[in-house]
């Protein structure tokens, strides 16, 4: 069973035009690679690596609020430590 704390249901959560007056939430890409991360086990750690690697090529990658995000979510460790090996290969 997946379980989700309601009081970071807002971290990382966006708005998104989908169509003219036509607004739809999403999370931003520091928060969906904190949840793949935070839910590595249950999706396959493959699957959340994959993303954390892909957000971290991306120019506008934001490894502190990676970082910060990850905190929020209590997955601090297993990010920082991905984020090293990723930096250091």
């Amino acid at each position: 069973m997946l379980r989700f704390e309601p009081s970071t249901f807002d971290l990382g959560l966006t708005y998104l035009e989908a169509a003219p007056d036509e607004r739809v939430r999403i999370y931003d890409p520091a928060r969906t690679v904190a949840d793949l991360m935070r839910l590595r086990h249950p999706i396959g750690e493959p699957i959340a690596l994959s993303a954390l690697h892909r957000y971290l090529r991306r120019r506008d990658a934001r490894p502190a609020e990676l970082l910060k995000m990850a905190a929020a979510l209590r997955v601090y460790g297993p990010v920082l430590h991905a984020v090293d090996v990723a930096s250091a290969g």
